[in-house]
């Protein structure tokens, strides 16, 4: 397994294989959805094996579905250890969210009650997907639209907890809390605040957009555009609190040349230096 430094990581996508493996890009890091690769074999795996030998993998799933009321599927976890066994990701993820109801599967991120039960739940089924992989995980926090229910904590308690409990960490998405700030008229900085630098292991970065509904805006996560000013902002903030940690930059829509992605990993890096201090030179994760 190689780690994964404090640096700067871009979301891998076929249309940009021949431009790392051609290239030889100065990224530290690489992730992939690994539901995208659940088959045996095939190009796909040719080129993620070729990505592989030369830079650390990490591993964000969008299928553990690690809110499901009636447990997770013990299939897919067993599926996704195997290409774990095979990659050795140095870090690996997935959601607060749910998606799957007993053979029902969504192709959604659905948001979760800020409930003591709910929490329960979560962390019933984190400690199940870590015992049958043997490794901890990482939780991000969601873009959210709208809150089920009558919520009995702060969407950052919640994440927290479930941390404390599970033993998993945190992966946060500044992005996303700008998101979900704005939409619910939260204070993204409290987020920020609120969550200990001893519980996170990664962070995420990426573009959203506005639309316009009858009555209001919202700010929509489709990680199609570059990272906005206003994010930006909440990055430097959440490196002061925080510290610097693993940074990925999402864009999943309207994928532009691999040059723009360059771009933006370069202004994270740029600022992972800025706020690096010598007790975290040396900092490996994975």
């Amino acid at each position: 397994m190689n780690p994964v430094t404090v640096s700067a990581g871009i979301g891998l996508k076929p249309q940009h294989f021949a431009d790392v493996l051609n290239g030889d890009p100065a990224i530290g890091w690489f992730e992939i959805h690994p539901e995208n690769y659940l088959m045996a074999g095939g190009p796909m795996h040719h080129y993620l094996s070729a990505v592989r030998d030369r830079y650390p993998l990490s591993f964000h799933s969008v299928g553990m579905s690690l809110g499901s009321g009636n447990g997770i599927d013990i299939r897919h976890i067993e599926r996704l250890k195997g290409l774990i066994a095979r990659y050795q990701p140095a870090l690996v993820s997935d959601h607060l969210s749910w998606s799957r109801w007993n053979q029902f599967a969504l192709n959604d991120l659905l948001p979760m009650p800020y409930t003591e039960e709910a929490l329960q739940i979560m962390v019933n089924n984190v400690d199940r997907v870590q015992s049958i992989l043997g490794r901890s995980i990482a939780i991000e926090n969601p873009s959210s639209y709208l809150l089920p229910g009558q919520p009995e904590m702060s969407e950052w308690e919640f994440l927290v907890e479930l941390a404390r409990r599970s033993g998993a960490s945190i992966l946060l998405d500044v992005n996303n809390i700008y998101v979900s700030a704005r939409n619910h008229g939260w204070s993204s900085e409290e987020y920020i605040r609120s969550i200990p630098a001893g519980l996170v292991s990664e962070m995420h970065l990426a573009g959203h957009k506005t639309e316009q509904l009858t009555d209001r805006k919202i700010l929509i996560d489709d990680h199609g555009s570059r990272i906005s000013e206003a994010v930006w902002r909440l990055y430097a903030i959440a490196l002061q609190h925080l510290g610097p940690f693993p940074t990925l930059i999402e864009w999943d829509t309207d994928v532009p040349i691999f040059d723009v992605l360059l771009e933006e990993a370069g202004r994270i890096d740029a600022c992972l230096q800025s706020s690096r201090s010598d007790s975290s030179r040396e900092k490996r994760y994975g």
